[in-house]
């Protein structure tokens, strides 16, 4: 019965939120459950954390990412992270910029080197909140990370930073070849499903 009372309830908050605001990064369309739980997590730690844009929050952190197509949008562009050691869609901590959309399109960018990338829809394309564990200058913490659709020409010479150890465009039909991380795949589920 309790469970029942909590999907009532939450169907009653999607109800009224259609559309959901998230302060300093945009208006955001949940598809899903695991959409609608991600933004609301994501609104209510910014309102709750002056601090939340910023690296020094240890417990967790806004973070912008981009989910960058080709021209054909048969490809996307992943980023072999140094840190990490597994293929992710580019991005990075906005570092106390509270805009976003600006530190993901500057992120994209300037990992990749191509000067090609921009916006394709200047909505959030998701928001996915997960773990990530310690480091040497970090405890676990959690990102929430704010997501965009983007596109590049793919004839422009990649040029990865220190950051990456290789970027590549990779055909989307492939992309579980690369990673099996569900947070990058279901980047390209929600093209699949458009």
């Amino acid at each position: 019965m309790d469970k029942l009372l909590n999907l009532a309830r939450l169907q009653k908050q999607k109800d009224m939120f259609r559309e959901i605001e998230i302060p300093y990064c945009g208006i955001f369309r949940p598809e899903n459950d695991r959409d609608f739980k991600f933004a609301l997590n994501t609104r209510k730690f910014i309102q709750q954390n002056d601090d939340a844009f910023s690296r020094s929050k240890r417990a967790g952190h806004i973070t912008a990412s981009s989910f960058i197509l080709d021209e054909t949008g048969e490809h996307v562009l992943l980023t072999h992270h140094a840190k990490l050691g597994c293929w992710l869609q580019l991005g990075g901590h906005c570092d106390g910029v509270r805009d976003a959309q600006f530190v993901a399109l500057k992120e994209a960018r300037e990992e990749s080197g191509l000067s090609s990338v921009r916006l394709l829809s200047s909505g959030i394309f998701d928001v996915d909140v997960h773990d990530i564990p310690a480091n040497s200058e970090m405890p676990k913490h959690k990102h929430f990370d704010v997501r965009f659709l983007m596109t590049a020409d793919r004839g422009e010479v990649l040029r990865p930073t220190s950051e990456s150890k290789e970027l590549r465009w990779v055909p989307r039909r492939c992309l579980a070849r690369f990673t099996d991380k569900l947070s990058v795949l279901i980047l390209n589920q929600k093209l699949v499903a458009s």
